[in-house]
């Protein structure tokens, strides 16, 4: 199902959204840390998300259509300093009334590089979604940088920190070097269906 993504529309302004039917996951995470090349490899569609070595290059919500019941949305990137603050605000208002008020909002997928701790604004994501029970998949990014050893010990570090949220799974996950692309794919097929996530749990 995920192969068959195509872009649908990208909204700036909540007005402009999809009909808020059907099911969606969406992906939200820090600029640059890998959202867009996760998507494009997750649909093996090298292009489907726009990919950029500037953070922040993502401004829009931005739909896919998978088919006229399931989508994937692509939420601006957080944490970019080098954009106006007025840009700044008017992103994180619109992310918050999108999460707040999107019904068919079935999960978030959260990339996180796994070189690095969360940031205190993936913190501050992870907790909202704990406090209204939205399942989070973490993606642990660009795991391809680390050895197999270094990359195990990253994985354990991640759900240590993550253990007291039961609505959280995560994996280890390279765009670049198919790491990860098949567990990824099952566990949003099945957040879609509203299933529980065939991966693992912190």
């Amino acid at each position: 199902m995920l192969r068959l993504a195509e872009y649908h529309c990208a909204a700036h302004h909540p007005r402009d959204w999809v009909e808020d039917t059907g099911a969606e996951v969406a992906f939200a995470g820090r600029s640059n840390v890998g959202k867009s090349s996760a998507i494009n490899a997750i649909t093996t569609r090298k292009a489907l998300a726009r990919t950029s070595k500037t953070p922040g290059r993502t401004q829009q919500i931005i739909f896919f259509k998978l088919d006229e019941t399931y989508r994937l949305v692509d939420l601006p990137g957080y944490g970019f300093a080098k954009v106006p603050v007025s840009l700044q605000q008017h992103w994180e208002k619109t992310v918050r009334r999108y999460l707040e008020q999107r019904s068919s909002l079935q999960a978030l997928i959260l990339p996180v590089d796994c070189r690095r701790d969360p940031t205190a604004l993936d913190r501050q994501l992870l907790d909202w979604c704990a406090a209204t029970q939205l399942p989070v998949h973490v993606l642990l990014t660009k795991s391809d940088k680390l050895g197999h050893g270094k990359r195990m010990q990253a994985l354990r570090r991640a759900r240590e920190s993550l253990a007291a949220m039961p609505m959280v799974s995560l994996q280890l996950f390279s765009a670049t070097h198919a790491l990860g692309i098949d567990e990824a794919r099952r566990c949003i097929t099945d957040l879609l269906s509203g299933r529980d996530p065939r991966c693992q749990r912190t």
